[in-house]
């Protein structure tokens, strides 16, 4: 069997996950095979030679990017004419698009094979940005089927391979176990998910207290339990909750124990959202963006929802409330029928579960290898 050459690029720790994951796959299917590019510590691990450190792609908002974009420039030319020299088999841009969907474009140009794993939002809004794909990539590999219809639509060879997560987090949680585990007692408890990041937390953090606050008179005896993303995220956190009298437990990381000991969640709009669907935990979503950004947004984005599991259901299963809507009140309000019931929920919540579960890993592995021609 010749040795397959695979090159990858994967941008942050989500990307470093399912890059490892399709290694291991396509190691099982094709044993001599070597791998560059550019990963973390899990696509290393499993035999990647990374040119450098993923850590210098990492960079979340406009400004911090504005500060990197020459090296980031400087570093993405340079991958460019590496791999053109270096002729692999296949390229496989993980994610990170505004970085890889160009190396896909510059490659293919040079008669390289492209595969992007994760796709854009660009159902959702830049529905130009297909043209780029469509130009750029042999194969799209999707975590959700509505985006490979999206992308059918627009005559781009798609393969929905669904989500290693929906792989990875069983179809029950035990719910008695996880509040073992964090030593919380008996009895209702809502998780408060603002989000992972600095500007997130500052603009949901005191709101999802303030709702906390208003819920414990609608549901007596209803405890809390918060994942702090980060030390810096737990430090935030702990200001704004000095002063208040909630029975609530913080926890470093732990979002997924959580998600499994609580009865419903109150949850910031974002991939949290996706885990706790797979937790079958009923909950509402918020969000609050800067008042600007939230007008531009409302203007370019073409989907009428924005959290995933309605995406998934393409239909109002979990509240949406946003900017102005999102009050401590409301998400009250909306919060307590969930907490003793979310069977409705629940149920759609399954169904896309069981969808999802399509070992994606393998998926994948198997769509890259038929690309290039190695299985038939």
């Amino acid at each position: 069997m010749a040795t397959l050459r695979v090159a990858l690029v994967a941008g942050e720790a989500s990307g470093d996950i399912l890059g490892a994951g399709l290694m291991r796959a396509l190691k099982a299917r094709h044993p001599s095979v070597e791998f560059i590019g550019v990963g973390g510590p899990l696509m290393q691990a499993e035999g990647l030679t990374s040119y450098f450190p993923m850590e210098r792609l990492a960079v979340m908002g406009l400004v911090e990017v504005l500060g990197r974009l020459r090296e980031l420039l400087a570093r993405r030319k340079k991958l460019i004419q590496t791999l053109i020299a270096e002729k692999p088999d296949v390229f496989i841009g993980i994610d990170a698009p505004d970085f890889t969907l160009n190396i896909e474009l510059k490659l293919r140009q040079a008669g390289i094979k492209t595969v992007h794993y994760v796709s854009p939002s660009v159902w959702a809004w830049r529905q130009k940005r297909v043209l780029k794909i469509r130009e750029g990539c042999d194969l799209m590999l999707t975590l959700f089927p509505f985006e490979a219809k999206f992308y059918e639509e627009q005559g781009v060879p798609v393969r929905f391979v669904g989500h290693s997560l929906a792989d990875a987090i069983p179809l029950q949680a035990d719910r008695a176990a996880a509040r073992a585990e964090l030593g919380l007692p008996a009895g209702p408890l809502v998780a408060l998910m603002p989000g992972s990041r600095g500007g997130e937390v500052g603009r949901l953090g005191g709101l999802f207290l303030d709702a906390a606050e208003r819920l414990r008179a609608l549901r007596p005896g209803v405890r809390f339990v918060m994942p702090c993303a980060s030390p810096e995220r737990r430090v935030q956190l702990e200001a704004l909750l000095a002063g208040r009298d909630l029975p609530l437990t913080l926890l470093d990381g732990r979002s997924h124990q959580a998600l499994a000991a609580c009865d419903a969640v109150l949850i910031a709009s974002g991939t949290a959202t996706l885990e706790a669907l797979l937790y079958k935990r009923p909950m509402v979503v918020a969000y609050r963006l800067a008042p600007l950004t939230f007008w531009i947004l409302k203007r370019m984005v073409k989907s009428p929802y924005i959290s995933l599991p309605n995406l998934l259901a393409q239909r109002l299963l979990v509240p949406e409330l946003l900017q102005d809507d999102a009050t401590a009140q409301a998400l009250a309000q909306t919060l307590a029928p969930l907490v003793g019931d979310g069977e409705e929920q629940t149920r759609g919540f399954d169904e896309i579960h069981r969808t999802l579960r399509r070992d994606a890993s393998n998926q994948a592995a198997e769509a890259v290898l038929k690309l290039i021609g190695t299985l038939q």
